[in-house]
């Protein structure tokens, strides 16, 4: 190394480092002095440090909860808070004011838009500023505000307003399977909307999210650096559950329960539609009900579920059902009704007496006296007498009690996924309690179970598990995370028992005397076990109010939804029938059985086109319109005819798929142009189907059908064309 070049190098680089540390400190110097920096003249004073860091959560959504045609029954809404910067430091970009600058203007704008009156909000601002606070809300109605009013509040470019984004559960229903569903709502602990009650509280693991994270830069004011933000972590919405409820039986059930209400006078009234084969659940209701998204809650007692009552007379159908399948059902023999006195003997033996004892007699329903009859006459009367005999001359009542717990598993939770149950009980010791039982007195039961053991009646011995969550689905990939199916519990009876019970059951139809005349319908043959049963007040003793129901299947020669139908009254046989036939048709309609179109409900009304015919659909694609028409006279239905072709190219329904009477069959054309059909009657299916086939959207506000559309009929329309229509 050249050590004279070695020390040149050196005091070249010293002179330049005294060179530039005194150019900083005389801009130093300079900047302290005149508080302007040298070179690009900024004022120093107005200029403040970015924070290095910051960040946002990004909150997951909750997972939607639709019911098995995909309508939406839960869901979450974006939703906003107001926020108004008081603080007169905030400055925006190029020092334009960031806070309520003026007040009165303010106050003045957000009245036009809010619930408030322009005096409340000035009040809210003013008291904010001369506390000194940085900022404020509005209050209740400063929050959960729509997308729309956001909108509306930015576009007035109110300096100082700001918004934070919420989200809250919405329930477009309303009141729909209310204690059911039940609902979620934010949580100050989890900071969180979290399930409260139902299946929101049951599914909260697997509809509940995970938050995602945005990080960014910003300035001491708040305001956000160009460029800065990145999403460092994803939000993960949570998983969507499709219950097997079907909206419109749902809908028909409850509307029928208030009827009833309304009708008998009843104190309470609840009801489970079912599949009899698959033990999918149609429609679960109770009333009182509460509406989900006001909660205006005065009981939570998920009603099928957790109320325990006795059922009285449809426990007569588990009562008959094993006297038959254990060999012990006296086919042929009479017995004489009206009063049943009795004793024990020795051997705790339960014997008649064709005098009173010192026990209670036990009596047929308002103490009528059928005279001598048949056992298959007593079911269709529904004789507690019958009964009584059954179990003193045939039927072991310890027999009796292993079909009730063992078999038909009364007295045992039901296995249905993510609903609690409570099990009930029995006494059964004493002999009048071994009776009582036989006919739905002194046994305890919640509707799940009454209508799992009557599967095993309805289904050729085969008893399967109600349930109502069908599956859960990711939305972020589509993978299904849990499913569920038909479960088989047992086989209490043999084929030929159910066969035997679904002839006895028709007898309380179709009997001139039967107890269930009045659930008799046109068009479908009903099948049914009626239950009156006493209810007891807190010291145990039978009041003056009763359990009112009825058991119901239909078709009568191969069931396929059954109708489980109670409600409380003080007034005995005032339910005339009506409502419990409106739910039953809107089951067999949803399911594709057989029944009246679902516009029709005139019970009174008893032309040809109300009765219930199913008809399976041709093909109509690819064949002229004219060809379309005379070949759908041949079955009762209403065409749909689809824009001004003269070929059908798409239909619904689809070819070998079922269709009612009165059913309406879309026809799209190759035509040009497609017009508005009236749609007043029009059910979200019929709406559905239109849309499918066209591509045209319509916005649906409300249930039931169609009331009111936006665009008139036989105006041209098109995909551009904004359609709304208003269902009652």
């Amino acid at each position: 190394m050249n050590p004279k070049r070695s020390n040149k190098t050196m005091a070249v680089l010293l002179l330049v480092m005294i060179i530039t540390g005194a150019l900083i400190i005389s801009n130093v110097l300079f900047t302290m002095v005149t508080h302007k920096h040298y070179r690009s003249g900024v004022d120093v004073k107005e200029y403040k440090e970015p924070d290095t860091y910051s960040s946002n959560v990004l909150k997951a959504n909750r997972g939607t909860i639709y019911d098995r045609n995909g309508e939406v029954i839960a869901k979450d809404e974006d939703t906003y808070t107001l926020v108004a910067i008081l603080d007169e430091n905030r400055k925006g970009i190029n020092n334009t004011p960031a806070y309520v600058k003026d007040i009165d203007d303010t106050a003045y704008k957000l009245s036009k838009v809010l619930d408030l009156k322009e005096t409340e909000i000035s009040k809210i601002l003013r008291d904010a500023r001369e506390d000194g606070l940085y900022q404020t809300e509005l209050g209740l109605r400063g929050k959960n505000l729509s997308a729309e009013t956001k909108e509306k509040i930015d576009a007035m470019k109110l300096p100082g307003i700001t918004f934070t984004k919420t989200v809250k559960r919405n329930y477009p229903q309303g009141t729909f399977a209310s204690h059911l569903i039940g609902f979620a709502s934010y949580d100050e602990e989890s900071k969180e909307i979290q399930g409260q009650m139902g299946l929101e509280k049951t599914l909260n693991d697997y509809l509940s999210g995970e938050d995602g994270l945005e990080v960014y830069q910003k300035d001491v004011n708040g305001n956000v650096l160009a460029g800065t933000k990145h999403t460092e972590k994803y939000a993960l919405n949570g998983d969507d559950v499709y219950l097997t409820l079907d909206s419109n039986v749902q809908l028909a059930l409850q509307s029928s329960l208030q009827k009833t209400m309304k009708e008998t006078k009843a104190k309470k009234a609840w009801g489970l539609v079912m599949e009899v084969e698959t033990g999918k659940i149609l429609g679960w209701a109770s009333t009182p009900s509460f509406d989900l998204n006001e909660r205006n809650i005065k009981d939570y007692l998920n009603v099928p579920s957790e109320y325990l009552y006795e059922p009285g007379s449809v426990m007569k159908g588990i009562t008959y059902a094993a006297a038959i399948d254990s060999g012990n059902y006296p086919y042929d023999k009479t017995f004489r009704s009206g009063v049943f006195n009795y004793y024990t003997d020795d051997n705790g033996k339960i014997i008649r007496s064709e005098t009173k004892t010192g026990l209670p007699p036990i009596y047929d329903a308002l103490k009528k006296d059928h005279g001598t009859i048949t056992f298959d006459k007593g079911f269709a009367v529904s004789s507690n007498i019958g009964i009584c005999e059954l179990l003193t001359k045939y039927l072991d009542p310890n027999i009796f009690k292993d079909y009730v717990v063992n078999k038909f598993n009364f007295t045992k939770k039901v296995d249905i996924p993510f609903i609690e149950n409570t099990p009930g009980h029995m006494n059964f010791t004493y002999a009048s309690e071994k009776l009582n039982t036989g006919f739905g007195q002194g046994i305890s039961v919640n509707s799940l179970q009454m209508a799992q053991a009557y599967t095993a009646i309805l289904n050729d011995g085969v008893m399967v598990r109600p349930y109502v969550v069908e599956r859960i689905e990711d939305p972020n990939t589509g993978k299904v995370v849990e499913e569920y199916d038909t479960k088989v519990v047992g086989n209490p009876i043999k084929k030929s028992t159910s066969e035997y019970m679904r002839k006895l059951m028709k007898m309380v139809v179709e009997d001139k005397e039967g107890s269930g005349q009045r659930y008799k319908m046109d068009g479908v043959s009903v099948i049914a076990k009626t239950g009156t049963g006493q209810i007891a007040n807190d010291k145990g003793q039978y009041g003056d109010t009763y359990t009112q129901s009825v058991m119901a299947a239909a078709p009568a020669d191969d069931p396929k939804v059954m109708v489980y139908y109670i409600f409380e009254s003080p007034y005995l046989f005032n339910d005339t029938g009506t409502p419990f036939k409106e739910t039953m048709k809107a089951a067999l309609v949803s399911s594709n059985i057989s029944g009246e179109s679902e516009s029709e409900s005139n019970e009174q009304n008893t032309s040809s086109s109300n009765k219930w015919e199913e008809y399976q659909m041709p093909s109509l694609v690819n064949h002229s319109t004219e060809y379309v028409e005379k070949k759908l006279k041949e079955i009762d239905v209403n065409i749909v005819k689809i824009g001004n072709g003269k070929s059908v190219l798409r239909q619904f329904p689809e070819e070998n798929t079922s269709i009612n009477s009165n059913g309406k069959v879309f026809l799209l054309t190759d035509g040009n142009t497609i017009t508005m059909p009236d749609m007043k009657g029009w059910t979200k299916k019929d709406i559905t189907a239109f849309w499918n086939l066209t591509g045209i959207a319509i916005e649906m506000e409300g249930n039931g059908s169609v009331t009111k559309q936006n665009v008139k009929a036989g105006k041209t329309i098109s995909k551009d064309t904004q359609i709304k229509v208003t269902m009652k």
